[in-house]
């Protein structure tokens, strides 16, 4: 493979839950960039403070994968420089929670080494992936891996969390 001349990587974010905390929409949204204009209504400011808290911090699921970037850097389950490291974990992560998923198809072996060859070539070309898998009710997993070029390539509007 060809040498970078960028230092783009992939950070590995995984979420285990309950479905009704997934659900929590707002929570999964980062907050405006601009407040609430005053005399708004005090449960519009409201809602907007505890957004802006609580976001950053949450251990939620951004709506938007990109967003997983703004997350605390404790929430990053591993760095990769080379694609094919960065699926090998999303493939190893598949694996471990496959018995549990509810539908049998997703569970069938050359289904998952079909979607790991095909993340691998996603990341090759610098895009991100995020996958969700229903587990026994009521159970939701998240898994993302997120590209981040801190020196280049695609512009990006989030800095490395771990850099």
């Amino acid at each position: 493979m060809q040498q970078r001349m960028y230092h783009r990587h992939h950070h590995g974010y995984l979420w285990v839950g309950p479905k009704s905390r997934f659900d929590q929409e707002a929570l999964r949204r980062p907050p405006h960039p601009e407040a609430p204009p005053a005399g708004s209504r005090p449960e519009v400011i409201a809602r907007y403070r505890e957004v802006a808290a609580e976001f950053p911090g949450c251990d939620l699921p951004p709506l938007e994968t990109r967003n997983w970037l703004r997350k605390p850097p404790v929430q990053v389950r591993g760095t990769w420089s080379d694609p094919a490291e960065a699926a090998a974990w999303l493939d190893e992560r598949l694996r471990e929670y496959a018995p549990r998923f509810m539908s049998g198809a997703q569970r069938d072996v050359l289904r998952l080494s079909t979607l790991a060859a095909s993340v691998e070539a996603r990341l090759e070309w610098g895009g991100d992936v995020s996958l969700g898998y229903y587990l026994e009710r009521p159970v939701f997993l998240s898994l993302a891996l997120v590209a981040c070029c801190p020196e280049g390539g695609r512009a990006r509007a989030v800095s490395c969390p771990v850099g």
